[in-house]
């Protein structure tokens, strides 16, 4: 077995993860350890598995994503996977769930955590609890983010009537968002869409992508400030009850839709804050540890 005996099942807004730390670099998963790891009859359950090591110790980096991390000062990576096994360049929610585990069990201190990712280098800042975004808040990083082309994207679900117009968003993972209100779209509302089966985007995309559906429910253009509800299917793993990047992804495209930079934002796991600049992005939510596991 290539998993440690001892891993801790954590969540960030009901998007759950079982991680470990592997400080000697001895501990790197295969996919049927994940896929049994993920498992929530026959395992423990989760979104992802996610080991906290050296880069060194990820046998997929390149060279140059090592020296990343050395040269800005990174000591710790998110060696991140999917439910399926398959590796993932980034998860927003998993930052802030190995960043309270590495607090927790004394790989990180002070107020930053520079972590590695396989989408670069994001800092996470600690944060006082916040009486609607949780216990444990983190705010988070995330980078630069490319969009393309508005409503480029035709997307269904299928043997759920109608379809919505998607628009591409880039945030270290491949996104489409779907705004349901927008007059351009004939699904259901929200809270009533079939996410159990895999939405269908047209064009195909080079790569599979998350997909985001979305519906704006208040905004206030003085203030820059809007609030939305979304729920996500995530590539390697269904729908999630929260997914960081994917919420990201949305703000973004509210952002191009209204002109509005700043988004609360419920999905079914919590609620979340989104900050949207031109040249990067902020997400801040919660992180919990829900307990230590030992492998039989």
């Amino acid at each position: 077995m290539s998993i440690p005996q001892q891993v801790t099942k954590t969540h960030a807004t009901g998007n759950d993860f079982v991680v470990y730390a592997d400080p000697e670099g001895r501990f790197e998963p295969t996919p049927d350890e994940v896929r049994f790891l993920d498992d929530r009859h026959f395992g423990i359950g989760g979104d992802g598995v996610i080991r906290l090591a050296h880069p060194e110790d990820v046998s997929d980096l390149t060279p140059e994503q090592v020296a990343e991390c050395r040269e800005s000062g990174t000591e710790w990576f998110m060696d991140y996977r999917n439910a399926d096994g398959s590796l993932a360049q980034m998860c927003g929610n998993g930052t802030r769930a190995i960043t309270l585990f590495a607090y927790d069990r004394g790989y990180a201190s002070g107020d930053a955590f520079r972590l590695g990712t396989r989408a670069g280098v994001k800092i996470l800042t600690s944060l006082d609890d916040d009486e609607r975004l949780g216990h444990n808040v983190f705010r988070v990083e995330m980078g630069a983010w490319k969009r393309g082309e508005l409503d480029a994207f035709d997307v269904t679900i299928p043997g759920t009537p109608g379809s919505a117009r998607g628009t591409y968003v880039d945030m270290g993972n491949p996104h489409v968002v779907a705004v349901l209100e927008d007059g351009k779209a004939t699904l259901p509302a929200v809270e009533d869409l079939d996410l159990v089966t895999k939405p269908v985007v047209a064009p195909v995309l080079e790569s599979d992508q998350n997909v985001e559906f979305v519906r704006i429910d208040s905004m206030d253009a003085e203030a820059g400030e809007g609030t939305a509800t979304m729920r996500v299917n995530e590539r390697g793993c269904g729908e999630t009850l929260s997914c960081g990047t994917g919420l990201c992804a949305t703000a973004v495209t509210l952002r191009a839709k209204t002109g509005i930079d700043h988004w609360t934002i419920t999905v079914r796991g919590g609620v979340l804050r989104i900050d949207v600049s031109d040249t990067d992005v902020k997400l801040t939510g919660s992180a919990t540890l829900v307990g230590d596991i030992t492998l039989l």
